[in-house]
């Protein structure tokens, strides 16, 4: 009951300020307040602080700077297989399967279009039309930050404004097209078995998205896309490096094109990830 309440609620929730408020907290400075902040946090998701890279919480400035942690660095095995496609992040599997005509499933009895996902031309669009998709969610006690699943080349960056909808599991069983209607930033590569898609969906409470080649992405619910100026940094990413964050939790989702991959048996919704952990193949070296 509560789960359906929270629901309807966000269709007349001031979503953006209270988004920006969470923001605020999430930064106070003030150290009695964010130790607390902390401290609360790990007690109440139970977070494993022993692969944290930096003593917690005394040696983070502010909340948000905990909740986008560093982990040491044998905290997490990358699979180096070449074919190996590797989950990009610590979550729970939403869905993943085949994109059927277009379609993504979001949940039992709803899906979207892969089109309205990218917010962009149909012949771009079409390169996924039967390709596949992995929905990754982030809760509040995983590392949020965002790592390469392959090799691959940075080719554009686009921010879609949108709403700030929930992404747990109730909203995204009840809010149609809910991927698509949320703001997200959707990168774009070329890898040596065709193109793919990593997109970070904002959702409520998200203060804001961050990668290094756009700074901090802060919530806006309208406007045009905008093509993201990647040149200020490297694009040739490799598997397992950096590539964002999230300043508050939520959700990724990855597209490869059709014939490129296939994904393990493990990637069934409800399965944990870590990052670093395979969750596909490519289907030949070379296409």
């Amino acid at each position: 009951m509560l789960a359906k309440l929270f629901v309807v609620l966000q269709f007349v929730l001031p979503k953006y300020w209270l988004t920006a408020l969470v923001r605020r907290i999430t930064r106070i400075r003030h150290p009695a307040t964010k130790d607390y902040l902390i401290t609360r946090f790990v007690r109440l998701f139970d977070v494993d602080i022993d692969e944290v890279l930096l003593n917690v919480p005394e040696d983070f400035s502010t909340f948000n700077d905990f909740f986008i942690r560093e982990l040491k660095d044998d905290a997490r095995r990358i699979d180096s297989d070449v074919n190996t496609i590797v989950s990009p992040v610590d979550g729970t599997v939403s869905n993943a399967d085949d994109i059927n005509a277009g379609s993504i499933i979001q949940a039992k009895g709803i899906d979207y279009s892969l089109e309205d996902l990218l917010a962009t031309d149909l012949d771009e669009a079409l390169a996924y039309e039967n390709g596949c998709f992995a929905t990754i969610y982030l809760a509040p006690h995983n590392y949020h930050r965002v790592h390469m699943p392959f090799d691959g080349e940075l080719f554009a960056a686009r921010y879609v404004p949108g709403d700030l909808f929930s992404v747990n599991a109730a909203t995204v069983a009840s809010v149609k097209g809910l991927f698509r209607r949320n703001e997200r930033l959707i990168m774009h590569f070329e890898t040596a078995h065709g193109t793919g898609v990593l997109i970070f969906v904002g959702a409520l409470n998200v203060g804001s998205i961050s990668t290094p080649w756009s700074g901090e992405l802060r919530p806006r619910k309208r406007g045009v896309v905008d093509a993201l100026d990647i040149t200020t940094h490297a694009t040739n990413i490799q598997k397992g490096d950096l590539v964002g964050w999230f300043n508050m939790g939520s959700t990724v989702i990855l597209l490869l094109s059709e014939n490129s991959c296939r994904w393990d048996d493990v990637l069934k919704p409800g399965a944990t990830l870590r990052m670093g952990d395979a969750i596909g193949k490519f289907q030949a070296a070379d296409k």
